[in-house]
């Protein structure tokens, strides 16, 4: 249980890297543009070869939580950006998708954990190298209303609950048999894909204009490669 809760903690750290990296340099926008289109590219691979691979399109529960995830995103930001008259919407849109899509991806980790005794390299490499810009580029709105200490607090909350989450994940498929997470992966998908279109891609477009498309294909290339490796 130590040691999932540890990898998924290891995989979100790289949000820290990014958040530090935009809390101690002037990053240009148009670069946090496109670290953030390489990002969305990465996810998108990500979601399509790991939450929701090609032999588990045809089980209509996994639309059911797919749905349940999109709408759950949905909701809570349009609470956000209801509540936000600062101009950091986008900013907290990014971290709660980075929060729905990392705790159910660890769940995820934990019940591979118990159940093959191994993870998956080329996810975890995935994972680590989308949560960087993912970070980035919230905490490049974030702290032009919050500060430092505050978006840190930020970061660092997501990275203790996506162990947590791996610690439970793992605890539950220990105790009942039939657990695979096939369903907590939908879920995260639904979120994940929702936050790329209403706030990630968006975003990247408007501050690094139509190479952000290419940077997009090439972060998709890069993640699915990395998912190979196992």
């Amino acid at each position: 249980m130590i040691g999932a809760g540890a990898w998924a903690m290891l995989a979100a750290a790289s949000l820290l890297i990014g958040a530090v990296v935009a809390l101690t340099a002037r990053v240009p926008p148009q670069v946090v543009g496109d670290v953030m289109g390489f990002g969305a590219g990465a996810l998108v691979a990500a979601l399509a070869y790991e939450l929701i691979p090609t032999g588990r399109v045809a089980d209509w529960l996994i639309w059911v939580s797919f749905g349940i995830g999109a709408l759950v995103f949905y909701g809570l930001d349009s609470v956000l950006e209801r509540r936000s008259a600062t101009g950091a919407g986008a900013g907290l849109s990014i971290a709660l998708g980075a929060l729905l899509d990392g705790v159910p991806e660890s769940i995820v980790l934990g019940v591979g954990v118990a159940v093959g005794g191994t993870v998956s390299i080329g996810f975890l490499m995935a994972v680590f190298i989308s949560n960087v810009p993912e970070s980035l580029s919230a905490t490049a709105d974030l702290r032009r209303t919050h500060s430092a200490a505050w978006i840190c607090r930020l970061w660092a909350a997501i990275v203790v609950c996506s162990g947590l989450a791996a610690a439970l994940g793992y605890a539950l498929a220990s105790h009942l048999s039939n657990v695979d997470g096939r369903y907590v992966q939908a879920l995260a998908a639904g979120s994940v894909l929702t936050m790329l279109a209403d706030s990630m891609m968006p975003e990247a477009f408007s501050r690094g204009g139509r190479r952000i498309a290419l940077l997009t294909a090439l972060g998709f290339a890069i993640a699915a490669f990395l998912t190979t490796l196992d």
